[in-house]
Formats: C-alpha cells, structure tokens, sequence
C-alpha cells in the first residue's frame, strides 16, 4: 500500500518536473524567437533606411532652391535617425561598430545645420557641395556591402541569434553576418570625416470620388460581360459578382472569374458609372518569355484603344523577369498629364493583359484648359542646378505637395552617373520637384 502511495507521488513529481521543464524550454524559445524577429526587422530596417538615405542625398544634388533644399536636408536627417536607431537594435554590444554609426551622425548633423540656415541669403558653398557629393558616394558602398549581407542572411537563412553566441563566446559559428557587417565598418573607416515616379509624384487625390466618370449606370450581368472580355480567357469560366456596400465612396461591381479547367482566376473591380474597370489582376504562373517587351508594349497600346481609353502616350516600361511593367499617361498636345496614369503588366509567354490600374485616370481624366506657360524654357533653366547636364525637355502637369495641378518644365538631366527629372513651375519658375531615377539593380550573388 505505501510503495503504491510511494510509487504514485513519484510519477506525480516526475511528470510536474517534466511539465515544467517543458513550460521553461517553451518560454525560452518564445523569448529566443522574439529576440530573433527584433534583430532580423532592425537589420532590413537599417538595410531600407540606407537605401532612402543614399537616393535622397543624390535627389539634393541636383536641386537647387531654398524651397526644396530645405525640406529635402531635413529628410535627409530624418532618415539617418531611423538607420541610428535601428543600428542600437542589432546585436553589436560586443562588436565595434562605432565608425558606422560616426557615419550616420556627421550626415545628420550636416544636414540639419544646413536644413534649418536660410539658403536664400547664404546658398550652399562649392565646398558643401562637393561634401554632399562625397557623402552619396560613401552611402553608396554602404548600400552595397548592407545589400550583400542582406542576401547572404536570406540565401542561407542565417540566424542573428547565433551572431550574438558567437559574439559573446568566442565560438567560430557561421560568422558570415558578423565578417559582413566588419567589411561595413571598415570600409567606413577608410572615408574621410565629411563626411522619391514622376509616377512617384504625389498621386494621391483628397477627393477619391470619381467624380469625372461618364456614361449609363450598368447592371451586374452588363459587369460580368464586361470583365469577361476584360481577363481574355479562352475557356468558359465561373462568374461571382458582389456589389460594394453602402460605406464605398462610389459604387462599383466586385467580379470573380475562374476558368474551367486551370487554375487561372482573374479578380476586378468595375464601377456602375459607366462601367470602368478600375483595376484587374489575373493570377497564373507566367512560362518562360516567348515575346519581346516591345511587343509586349505595342499588345498594352491595343488593348488600351480596344477598351476606349484615349490620348494615352508611354511614359515607361520595365521587365521583371518573365512579366512586362507599362505606365501610360495622357498626353494632349504635347503636354504629359501625370496624374492621369494607367500602370499595366503583360505576361512575356503570350502578350496577354495580367494586371491592369486605371484608379487615377479615373479619378483624374477630363478635360483641361491648358495655359500657355508664363516664363520661357529659357528661364527656367536658370533655375536648374549648372552642374546638372539637360539632356531632354517638355512640358506637364503634375501635382505639387499641396495636390494643386501646376503647369512645369520637365527636364531629364544627368549629374555624374545618375538620371533626375526637373520639375520647373512654368508660371512662377519655382522648383516643384526633383525625381532620382532608378538606376539598375546590382544582383548580389554569393561568391563561389
């Protein structure tokens, strides 16, 4: 009778010490794992916050008013007191990682000294110049070296966790972060102390009405032709239609097409005002490119005429990978009208349309008086910083920070290997905008 009462307190002491044990492994790994994600999001933080930083030191040296200089060394601060802070996130008790941040600090504190001085009475010096030219240089090999750990870590799924062991033992682990991060600090080391498209212009509408929208009111069944001819699929399909509920600020059919036979689904919103798709995205996997992105262009221009949408001109076009990338605007008389922008992307196997946006064109299109421009191109050029070499010139109309259209002078210029467009206001010659453009991603590869 004891030995069983023995025997049964045992067990019970054996299984409590073993659900706690379990409990402690659970919270320790709840703990390791939170401590994991912090690192992991600090890291690509401070990898995107590089990014910003170099792309807008780059913006600044090709501006050159009060008006926008001001604002644009004050992001420039801004974003180098996010990448600070994310570098006190990492894991670098233990590893000196002083010269990076150094780096980041005189960037700051140069751009806020020289955000907050009036440029209008003392403008940036030759010399200030030149240092800001060094410091998008500098931010550049920072971008590529942060980049290259940033590839490894995601290539080989490395853990931050075992950088803070190896750090705080000794012990050789996969040092690969920690040998990256050193090629970071050391490249720092060797500076000196000095050291957003057009279609990224603002394009978001306070009025998100479409107010400008013409023709009759259509019908569910008028919405699911419509989508039909709209996704081009061969085969007969499945329809689901859903109309937006009373909270939409305008109104607009939800459709659903699914073909039978494949797994291709096509998904689009349709407004009851005459019956515009506003966007559409049709899901399948896109095979190996069998067309030219030319062709891939000249499919776009048709299928934009064959749906009734005028007056559009190519403002540009990119590839990523097997998938065609298309922005259009209107163009009247030579003018290009940003806000009316319609972005589409063609599958490179056989041209057919897979995405498809027309949300601003629809909220913005109609028709304008355009205004003869008050100062010469000639003026406006005065404006342009002289280091920066014109290579084309136009006019357009493009939203300004306060959502106003404005009349400007679009210049395409080059300042040392990078490409800006100019933004002259076309009244008044003020500096509207300044637009780095996208240079060529580097593919970072591991090296065998």
């Amino acid at each position: 009778m004891l030995r069983g009462i023995l025997i049964g307190v045992l067990t019970l002491g054996i299984a409590g010490v073993a659900y706690w044990g379990y409990q402690e492994h659970k919270e320790k790994n709840a703990v390791l794992l939170n401590a994991e994600n912090n690192y992991q999001r600090a890291f690509h933080d401070l990898t995107y916050q590089v990014d910003l930083l170099h792309d807008q030191i780059g913006t600044t040296l090709a501006m050159n008013s009060q008006e926008s200089l001001s604002p644009a060394l004050a992001e420039v601060w801004r974003i180098t007191s996010e990448a600070h802070s994310d570098v006190g996130q990492l894991p670098l008790t233990l590893l000196p990682f002083n010269k990076t941040e150094e780096f980041l600090a005189n960037i700051g504190d140069f751009s806020y000294r020289t955000a907050v001085r009036d440029l209008n009475s003392e403008p940036l010096s030759d010399d200030e110049y030149k240092k800001l030219d060094e410091l998008y240089k500098e931010a550049a090999d920072i971008q590529d070296e942060l980049r290259n750990v940033q590839h490894l870590v995601l290539e080989n799924n490395l853990r931050w966790m075992d950088v803070e062991m190896a750090l705080a033992t000794d012990k050789q682990l996969d040092n690969t972060i920690i040998d990256g991060l050193k090629t970071v600090e050391n490249k720092v080391e060797g500076y000196q102390e000095t050291s957003f498209g057009v279609t990224n212009v603002n394009m978001e509408k306070k009025d998100e009405n479409f107010k400008h929208l013409k023709g009759k009111k259509i019908s569910e069944k008028e919405a699911e032709n419509i989508a039909k001819e709209f996704a081009e699929f061969k085969n007969p399909v499945d329809v689901k239609v859903t109309e937006s509920g009373e909270g939409s600020n305008y109104g607009f059919y939800s459709v659903t097409l699914k073909e039978k036979g494949t797994d291709i689904e096509a998904n689009m919103d349709i407004t009851k005002q005459g019956g515009y798709p506003i966007w559409s995205i049709v899901s399948r996997d896109v095979k190996k490119d069998k067309i030219s992105l030319n062709e891939a262009n000249n499919n776009a221009v048709k299928f934009l005429k064959d749906h009734n949408f005028k007056n559009l001109a190519l403002f540009e076009s990119m590839q990523y990978e097997n998938i065609g990338v298309f922005n259009f605007v209107t163009e009247v008389d030579g003018v290009k009208i940003y806000p009316d922008s319609i972005k589409m992307k063609v599958a490179l196997d056989n041209g057919n349309i897979i995405g498809f946006a027309a949300e601003d064109y629809l909220m913005a299109n109609t028709e304008r008086e355009i205004k003869d421009p008050v100062i010469s191109k000639q003026d406006a050029l005065k404006k342009i910083n002289k280091q920066v070499n014109i290579m084309d010139d136009g006019l357009a109309i493009i939203l300004n920070d306060l959502n106003e259209e404005v009349l400007c002078y679009e210049f395409i210029g080059t300042l040392g290997e990078d490409t800006y467009r100019i933004y002259i206001n076309a009244d008044n010659g003020t500096e509207e905008k300044v637009e780095k453009l996208k240079n060529a991603e580097p593919v970072y590869e591991e090296v065998v």
